[in-house]
């Protein structure tokens, strides 16, 4: 959405109030173009011979999103069963699935291997437990590259610390096991976290990941995961992903001359392809002075975007019913019964109870951790493609609340 002609409006001109008059509010709004304006840059960063791009099923997992990716050329990483199901029933073919689970039974993972999608293994245990299952699977192993990457704490998954990935030092083990049990390995793979602003990062694990890579003569692909970050303010740093994709090209294409291999560099990034992609529309409910602080309280909270109270991440906020008059400093809050503050000190075009705010970056693991916390409904989804508004998802009522308990005679 931007600010056009004294107006914010989505693709086609359409304006936020028109979308909360036919939809509600709070409200989800993705614009396909930015998804698609993305894919082709993460594409035409790298000159390589072979690309895929496997798009993070988790940071926006609605079947009209997961369908615009397989029309663009995308496969999915998946981290569940119910995201390989949801990829199948999405169009995709088994083979443009890649299953990456943490700390799963060995059950969920034959569940997964029964598709025939590709399979990710990141435990020495289940790895040759799954060999003597499933012993002709080709497999792809998924590295810890000791490295701490990411913009917090909680979304840095490659350190020596994590839980995700074997650990490069264990590599000998792995050997072992792959002998022992002739596992076919068709991938590497690494991802050491999100938002990670320095590109050397990814140099770094892109060594340690060609070098694992060596060992395994008949891989197909070696992938490098993601953490791409995007800009959430002006002026924020954002991943050279144009610089990144000339270095990592020139070493993966030093890497297959030297094998004499024609293999595929493999991504995966959510955040990267949809965070741009989405604007929360909400409403102001009330404009609260306290001795301190003026609060702006609107008909949202953790239990629609969670990321601000989780990963002190920031989201611009924008009162979208206002371009012009005075700015004021709020606070802007939730309804829930908890501390959900949404942003501390905002410059904001003067705030009403009624108006229209909007929360910018909120296309990628924004829906899919919501939660009827409270008992509040989540909210509705809607895509904008080619100019025109479609629901893609329907707001929630109260007998949704209901619809998997069960009526018992106990206390009647």
């Amino acid at each position: 959405m931007q600010l056009i002609d004294g107006a914010y409006q989505f693709d086609g001109g359409i304006s936020p109030e028109t979308l909360v008059k036919s939809y509600g509010c709070p409200l989800y709004v993705y614009e396909s173009s930015k998804i698609k304006s993305q894919y082709d840059r993460l594409i035409k960063a790298f000159d390589v011979k072979n690309i895929k791009v496997n798009y993070a099923t988790k940071a926006l997992n609605n079947i009209e999103i997961l369908k615009l990716m397989r029309q663009l050329g995308a496969g999915l990483d998946t981290v569940s069963i119910q995201e390989v199901k949801l990829g199948l029933k999405a169009g995709f073919k088994p083979e443009d699935i890649i299953y990456t689970p943490n700390c799963v039974s060995l059950e969920e993972i034959s569940l997964a291997a029964e598709k025939k999608v590709k399979i990710n293994i990141d435990n020495l245990s289940i790895l040759e437990q799954f060999a003597h299952s499933f012993p002709s699977y080709p497999v792809c192993i998924r590295i810890n590259p000791h490295i701490m990457g990411g913009g917090h704490s909680k979304i840095s998954v490659g350190h020596i610390d994590s839980k995700f990935g074997i650990s490069y030092h264990q590599l000998p083990h792995v050997l072992r096991l792959v002998d022992m049990y002739k596992i076919p390995i068709e991938g590497v793979h690494m991802h050491t976290g999100s938002d990670i602003l320095d590109i050397d990062v990814f140099l770094q694990g892109a060594e340690i990941l060609f070098e694992v890579a060596g060992h395994f003569p008949n891989l197909k692909y070696i992938d490098f995961g993601s953490g791409f970050k995007v800009p959430y303010k002006d002026g924020d740093i954002e991943t050279d992903i144009e610089e990144l994709g000339e270095k990592i090209s020139f070493r993966f294409n030093e890497f297959c001359k030297k094998r004499n291999q024609n293999l595929t560099i493999m991504f995966e990034p959510g955040k990267f392809l949809v965070s741009q992609s989405g604007t929360f529309l909400v409403s102001a409910n009330v404009v609260k002075q306290t001795t301190s602080t003026v609060f702006v309280g609107v008909d949202s909270g953790l239990n629609h975007l969670i990321r601000p109270m989780l990963y002190d991440a920031y989201h611009r906020i924008e009162n979208v019913s206002k371009v012009s008059g005075r700015k004021r400093i709020y606070t802007v809050v939730g309804y829930i019964c908890e501390t959900d503050t949404f942003g501390v000190n905002r410059q904001l075009h003067e705030v009403a109870e009624g108006d229209i705010l909007a929360f910018y970056n909120a296309g990628a693991y924004c829906f899919t951790m919501s939660s009827n916390y409270n008992s509040r409904y989540r909210p509705a989804e809607v895509l904008i493609h080619e100019g025109k508004d479609y629901l893609i998802r329907r707001r929630e009522t109260f007998d949704d609340l209901f619809q998997t308990q069960l009526s018992t005679s106990l206390f009647e």
